[in-house]
């Protein structure tokens, strides 16, 4: 996958839970549903961001952990739901708002970079992403064909720094993504099914 198309990703992570509906289904659903990329132990004390009848982005819960979970997007297709630590957020949030202004993706990379070096947008020097994907979700409210990959955020790291490849060296095997600049990170995808 490309690095800006996965930055992309990663910052909008969401797709529809009825991909022919834009309508967001009830945030009970939405939040049982995004908090399936949560490890299990951790998922009812998570944060759950979610959509309104708008379309909106918003809080339909608020934790007590240190996790925020991302709803899936009823205007896209598939199920895609993350969590992330709640220091990451000030990063996502960044990446949402250069998005609602219509900015593209080598835009929001460029910018955030710029203000990461000016100290302007605070980023921890790592944070773990847990993003989770399906087909759809079962009558239960499972994600149907669950796959969960894990993205370790490192700004700045290189081969050099952490001796992992830019490239798995084997099915599964962690790689680092976007080496040396402040959205470099560990991707971990492990062998799907």
């Amino acid at each position: 996958m490309k690095p800006l198309l996965v930055a992309a990703l990663l910052v909008t992570i969401g797709t529809s839970v009825a991909s022919s509906a834009a309508e967001a289904p009830p945030a009970s659903r939405q939040i049982a549903i995004a908090v399936q990329a949560a490890p299990e132990k951790e998922r009812d004390a998570c944060t759950v961001l979610g959509y309104d009848d708008t379309g909106k982005l918003v809080t339909l819960r608020e934790g007590t952990n240190n996790l925020i979970c991302l709803a899936d997007d009823p205007k896209l297709p598939g199920i895609s739901v993350a969590c992330y630590e709640k220091g990451l957020e000030p990063f996502m949030r960044r990446g949402r708002d250069l998005r609602a202004e219509g900015k593209d993706d080598r835009t929001v990379f460029a910018t955030r970079e710029a203000e990461v070096k000016a100290g302007t947008l605070k980023i921890p020097d790592k944070s773990i992403l847990f993003v989770v994907t399906g087909t759809g979700v079962s009558p239960t409210g499972e994600i149907e064909n669950r796959y969960l990959r894990y993205v370790i955020y490192i700004p700045y790291a290189t081969p050099e720094s952490t001796g992992i490849p830019k490239s798995p060296a084997g099915p599964g095997g962690p790689w680092l993504m976007d080496a040396g600049t402040h959205h470099a990170h560990i991707m971990i995808n492990p062998p799907r099914g």
